[in-house]
């Protein structure tokens, strides 16, 4: 498919782009290329391969999520400027 130059010009009048007189032959050509590329890609040879959904198996990496008890909690609590039961106490925000 070869694009027009007036095909050119209503696309960037579209995409509100100001293109020179001078610089049309250069988006002419490197539009031409996109397409090009695009029509490669759109006959490549896909048949008798398999269905992937990504492109590797990658695997979840995070470590599993785990209950620990904290056992030092009078360091943890040494700047709190309110405390009891061995938490943070804080003013009632609910009334």
């Amino acid at each position: 498919m070869q694009v027009k130059k007036e095909e050119l010009l209503h696309i960037a009048k579209l995409a509100d782009l100001n293109i020179e007189e001078t610089e049309v032959d250069n988006y002419l050509e490197n539009l031409q290329d996109i397409l090009n590329f695009a029509d490669t890609v759109n006959n490549a040879p896909v048949e008798n391969l398999d269905i992937t959904i990504g492109a590797n198996e990658a695997k979840n990496v995070f470590r599993k999520d785990e209950v620990e008890i904290f056992k030092d909690t009078e360091s943890l609590l040494q700047n709190a400027p309110d405390k009891a039961q061995n938490m943070f106490r804080i003013p009632k925000v609910i009334d």
